[in-house]
Parts: C-alpha cells; structure tokens; sequence
C-alpha cells in the first residue's frame, strides 16, 4: 500500500510541475440562444440606450476626447450617434498577443483561443488551517506562484488579493513588482488611479522595452463600468493611461440585475452592452488600434436578501447572450470564471462553480477572471478552493479538444483486432494512447471505496490543503535578469518616496 501511495505522489508532484501554459483553442461550436432578429432587437435597445438615454463619464479629460470626436453631451452625459459607434468598434482589433517574460508564455486573446487567469480582487483569504482572515501580500506572492505553477492558468492575473498590509498609496507597485519576481506569465496592471496605471507602464517598460510594448502591449486591465451608466474617474483615468500606452483594456460592466440594472436578463444585457460600448468606442477614440476586449461580469441580487447570487441560471443566460454580442462586433470576450457564494470550499462551492465555468467554455469566452480561487461572492480568496478549482480546469481543458474523427481516432484497427466479449486493454492502440487518453485529475480520487478507506479517507478538501502546501514548497522562482531587477527596485523606491497618502 507504502509504495503504492508513493507512487502516486510521484504521478501526481510530475503532472504539476508543469509551468509552461499551452492555450487551448475552441474546437467546440459556440452555444447559442439568440437568433438573429434577436441579437439585433437587443443590439437595437443599446443604440437606444446610447443615444437617447445616455452614458455619464466623470472624468474631464476622458469628456474632452469624447467631444473632439463629435460626442454630444448634457452636463456629464455623453450621447452617441449608432453609426459612430460601429465606426469606431471596428478600429479595435480582433485579437491580439500579449506579451509575457517568458515568450512561451505568451497569450493570444480572441478568436478560438481561451486565456485562463486566477481570481481578482478579494480583501480575504480562506484555508482549513487558519480560517477566513485577512489578506496580506505574502498571500498575494502565494496566489502568484500557485499560478506560475499551474499548466491550466496561462495568465498570471492582476489583484489576486488585496494586500492589506500594504499601505492603499503604494500597494500596487508590489502588486506588480510580484507578478514580474514570482512568475514569467502575462500580468494585468493598476486600475485604481491614473497615477497608478502610468506607473505600471513604467514597470512593463523596464522589464520589456517601451517600443516593445507599443507594438504588442505587455499589460491587460480591467475597466469596470460602475453600473447603471458611469464611468468614474479613477477607472476612466486608468483607462486613458492606457490607452495612451497602447496597452490592453477589459472594458467590463459590472451588473447586479435587480439593483444596477433591470430583473429581466435582455434588459440587463442592452444595459450592459451599451456601458461596454462606450468604453470600447472611448478608447479607440484616445489611440485607434489600442487592443481591448469586450467584458461582461453579470449576475443578479437575491431579492429578499438584497445579497449577490453566483451561479445564477440567470446569469448564464446573460453571459451566452453577451458573448454573442462580442462576436457580432468582431471583439474579443471576458467573462464567466468559478463563481461562487459558498463561503467555504463546499458542495455548493463545486456546484456553483460548474454552473459558471461550463457556461463560459460552451459560450466561447476568450479571457476569464476568476478561474480558480473564487469564494464568498468574491469577498475570499481560498487556497482549496483554488486547488480544486484548477482539477476542473485540467478537465475543461480536454473537453475543449472535441472528438478526434481521424483514422487513429475512430481506432478501427483496435475495432478489428479485438474479438466479441474481448477487451482492449492490451491493444496496440491502447498502448499508444493510454496515458493521455483520459484526462485524470492528479487530486481526485477514482479507487474503490476500500482503497479510499486504506489511503486515510480523505476528503477532497483536505487533500487540496495539503496540496498547496507542497506546491509553495517546491516552487522555484523563474530566473529574472538582475539589472532588471534592480532598475525595478529602485523605481520602486523613487515612487514610494514620492507618492502621497490620500486623507
């Protein structure tokens, strides 16, 4: 039974030593629900909502570009003419490569490729040991390794978590500074201010060259329209950063139907398109050919509770609905991830999470937040729930390849050679294919109940936590040039010399 176990450690530590992400492409056919008289009767409602209604944008710079380019406006709100919209959405490329520090790990985002990353934005963290608490930015430099050294993650993400040990004022140079030390893979910049997004520019500079980065962008950053119709400052401020830079946007609404948009799903989603939009069409009004992706982060309140609801039915409606949108337009898609409200990494956690996650593969989604990690409505960061999460994306990963209908794949040697009442455990073509032909998850246990029983009965929780542990063990960070290192470092230094708390 020792050597058995030690056995499958060995399979098991070889499986995830894996750094290197290889993108899967979308061989599956998008899944549907609108028909063409619908698309277009919800395409119809945002160009309403664009231009009879209105978008406010509080930002005075991000106005002025807006009216340079013929953008009517009463007081903050901006009213767009549908024919200008199209005009400018079509500016924005189809897809495009973002760059990381290792070249092998570079991202295409659109068209048939997925680009998964890890979750975004939680003040907390969770592991069985410790409980929930609050997150520091040791949790942060954990998340990203625990990224790095995921084969099923190709980006490294941006806020994993809040480190709130950090002062708000600098915090996201370390941010920053952590994805490049810890990781080679692609990483999100700074949205929290203006300031801070020109910084994480310099930071891409350092590591990749200003040129470089002109010409394929080495950030990717999310843009959160806070729903219904605004855009405020900071994140407007950011934008325009960008967009100067010629870096990558995610130009995300963020809805709750029932308290930021209407209950109904269609009119949630012309809401949500129309705040989408105007993003898109600001930044390519700003630099034309600025890479930037259409977002959708949707779900709805609990209306007796007035709480958050992840892995709604509601909200996947509303996520194949928008994906179809972001197709019509020619852009590329963000949304979906491993929601959920469980606070704990549970069944309902498992449940909530598929609900989301499937969705997200069937509706073609090109770059996804929240892949591993999420709990709590997105309050927590868990480091089970993180491990777990990344066994799913191992077997959405191979879900995604399709059926392979070539010769070798209808098998019709293996058909032949095998008698009636044989069996084909034995057959050549089973012997070619039988250690990839199945994806199995490293963590998940397929034995007997008896075996289970024998190897200590534990549940899958558990043995994530004990997982994570032995990842964060044998990391090893990837090699980064010094002179880098230092130039970082030392612009790191300058800056928080010379950045002012806000009172």
């Amino acid at each position: 039974m020792v050597k058995r176990r030690e056995r499958r450690t060995r399979e098991r530590q070889a499986d995830t030593a894996v750094v290197h992400a290889t993108q899967p492409l979308h061989h599956l056919p998008p899944y549907e629900i609108l028909n063409e008289e619908g698309l277009e009767r919800i395409h119809n409602a945002s160009m309403i909502i664009l231009s009879e209604v209105g978008i406010d944008f509080y930002d005075d710079e991000a106005q002025a570009i807006l009216k340079q380019h013929g953008i009517r406006f009463q007081g903050d709100t901006a009213f767009f003419d549908p024919a200008q919209v199209a005009e400018y959405v079509a500016k924005a490329p189809r897809q495009f490569t973002q760059l990381a520090r290792s070249p092998a790990n570079n991202v295409t985002i659109g068209g048939n490729h997925l680009c998964l990353a890890p979750v975004y934005g939680p003040p907390f963290v969770h592991d069985l040991d410790k409980g929930r608490r609050e997150a520091t930015l040791v949790d942060f430099q954990n998340f990203v390794r625990l990224t790095y050294l995921n084969p099923y993650l190709h980006h490294s993400g941006g806020t994993i978590v809040e480190p709130t040990d950090e002062p708000t004022h600098t915090r996201h140079l370390d941010m920053v500074y952590s994805h490049i030390k810890y990781s080679d893979k692609p990483f999100m910049g700074s949205v929290t201010s203006k300031a801070n997004a020109e910084d994480s520019v310099r930071m891409a500079e350092i590591v990749f060259g200003a040129e470089t980065i002109r010409q394929q962008p080495a950030l990717l950053s999310l843009i959160n329209i806070s729903s219904p119709r605004r855009l405020d400052d900071r994140m407007l401020g950011a934008l325009v950063a960008y967009a100067k830079a010629r870096q990558g946007l995610i130009i995300t609404p963020f809805i709750l139907s029932g308290a930021m948009a209407p209950v109904s799903v269609a009119g949630t989603v012309a809401q949500l398109n129309a705040e989408a939009l105007a993003g898109i069409v600001l930044t390519q009004m700003i630099n034309a050919g600025t890479p930037v992706v259409y977002g959708a982060f949707q779900t709805n309140i609990d209306l007796q509770s007035g709480a958050p609801v992840f892995g709604s039915p509601e909200s996947q409606l509303a996520l194949y609905a928008s994906a179809q949108l972001a197709r019509r337009y020619g852009l590329p898609f963000r949304s979906g991830g491993m929601f959920a409200s469980s606070k704990i990494p549970d069944a309902q956690a498992a449940y909530e999470s598929v609900m989301v996650m499937l969705p997200t593969v069937l509706a073609r989604v090109n770059f996804v937040l929240h892949a591993a990690g999420w709990l709590e409505n997105g309050l927590t960061a868990g480091y089970e729930k993180f491990v777990l999460d990344c066994q799913l994306l191992g077997s959405f990963h191979k879900y995604m390849q399709g059926l392979d209908l070539s010769d070798e794949g209808l098998a019709l040697d293996a058909i032949r050679e095998v008698p009636p009442g044989g069996h084909h455990l034995g057959t050549d073509h089973t012997m070619r294919h039988f250690r990839h032909a199945f994806y199995r998850s490293p963590l998940f246990d397929y034995n007997s109940f008896e075996q289970w029983a024998e190897d200590g009965a534990q549940p899958a929780d558990q043995k994530a936590n004990a997982e994570w542990k032995r990842l964060l063990k044998s990391y090893e960070a990837p090699s980064l040039d010094p002179a880098i290192d230092e130039a970082l470092v030392a612009f790191m230094t300058r800056r928080k010399g010379e950045i002012k708390p806000e009172y």
